[in-house]
């Protein structure tokens, strides 16, 4: 990708954790995704210690458009079996923004 007059890499999937790696020097303590592109990233931050992996889970038609669980269905199984918090965008939102617009 270009932006500006620069060159832009895509990180996505294996790539993330060496990506914020080379940026960081070491693993995040918090990685937060939303699809399955970010498996490995959210593994990187959840075997840090005191790390914290959080998948944003996109099931609200209403208020997000579309529901778009089909980009994510590893991620969302992944975060189930090993533990991942999970926020969704249905159940959650408006407890974590109560000031946001009200859905659709």
């Amino acid at each position: 990708m270009v932006y500006g007059d620069g060159l832009a890499l895509l990180d996505d999937g294996p790539e993330k954790p060496v990506r914020i790696w080379s940026r960081l020097g070491r693993r995040p303590l918090l990685a937060c995704g939303n699809s399955n592109g970010d498996i490995e990233m959210l593994t990187d931050a959840a075997e840090a210690p005191h790390g914290l992996a959080l998948l944003v889970r996109h099931d609200d038609p209403e208020r997000d458009g579309p529901a778009y669980d089909t980009s994510a269905e590893r991620a969302l199984d992944t975060a189930a079996r090993r533990g991942w918090l999970t926020v969704s965008v249905r159940d959650d939102w408006a407890r974590l923004f109560p000031e946001a617009v009200p859905a659709r």
